[in-house]
């Protein structure tokens, strides 16, 4: 994407006042005691428009703090190249200055696997080839299309897509707020399911309990899946806490005999 240069009697206005000083310190040779001075108020100065394109990049991945070193980076290389007597202004220059040092970062640093040179920047190439055509065709291109108009053989357009998806991995603690309690993406990754591992004794236990008395499943029921007292239990079917107590210990000892040992 091509950096969008502030026109002129706009942002322009905000940094004239250091028009003279970028003439000032071109003018003096490196030894020269003031030119020190000139290119920190230079750097100070223009630091706005590092921090600006710096935000342009974010959502990739990649903290705002170091996009922010890396464009202040960028600044600093051009506050130091730039000739006045070129004829442009330092904006339209410092600008695809940064945006070069940002974009460097990206194909050099934010890859989570080693990626050839060659693929990393085919893959810049096809983002931008992406833009373009989805503009003219209203929808996402396919392969071929974007392997036609970059007059390349499709297997080079699919292997860098590919190795698009490879460019960031994430880790399972990687905060999803800023709040300091914020949940993890691990959080949100289901575990096993604790219900799975009574699958088998529900099966075994099914047709023992089909051979019970009626009641005897009833008094089951009340007391595992309601969790009734054993007096409430009572209650219920007509019986004395002292009967209901001596079904369950009858009921439980025939299940447990018969219900398979996971072990043996």
């Amino acid at each position: 994407m091509t950096p969008s240069v502030p026109s002129a009697g706009t942002k322009h206005d905000k940094y004239e006042h250091l028009i003279p000083l970028q003439r000032s310190y071109a003018e003096r040779p490196v030894d020269h005691p003031d030119r020190q001075q000139l290119r920190e108020q230079l750097i100070s100065g223009y630091l706005p428009v590092a921090h600006h394109t710096a935000r342009r990049f974010t959502g990739r991945g990649e903290p705002l703090e170091d996009l922010t070193q890396v464009a202040t980076l960028g600044l600093i290389n051009a506050v130091d190249r730039f000739d006045p007597d070129r004829g442009s202004d330092f904006l339209s220059f410092a600008i695809p200055t940064i945006t070069g040092e940002l974009r460097r970062y990206f194909r050099d640093h934010g890859w989570s696997i080693r990626v050839p040179r060659p693929v990393k920047d085919l893959h810049v190439t096809i983002k931008g080839t992406l833009a373009e055509l989805s503009q003219e065709l209203g929808r996402a291109p396919r392969s071929s299309e974007i392997a036609d108009r970059l007059g390349l053989p499709m297997s080079d357009v699919i292997e860098a897509l590919r190795v698009g998806e490879a460019y960031r991995s994430v880790s399972l603690d990687e905060m999803l707020g800023l709040a300091e309690r914020s949940d993890t993406l691990g959080d949100l990754i289901g575990g096993l399911d604790a219900e799975l591992a009574r699958i088998d004794d529900r099966e075994a236990l099914r047709p023992l309990l089909a051979q019970l008395p009626p009641q005897e499943r009833a008094i089951l029921a009340l007391r595992f899946f309601r969790h009734l007292s054993q007096t409430q239990i009572g209650e219920q079917v007509g019986l004395s806490q002292m009967q209901i107590s001596r079904v369950l210990r009858r009921t439980l000892a025939f299940l447990q005999e018969r219900v398979p040992d996971p072990d043996c």
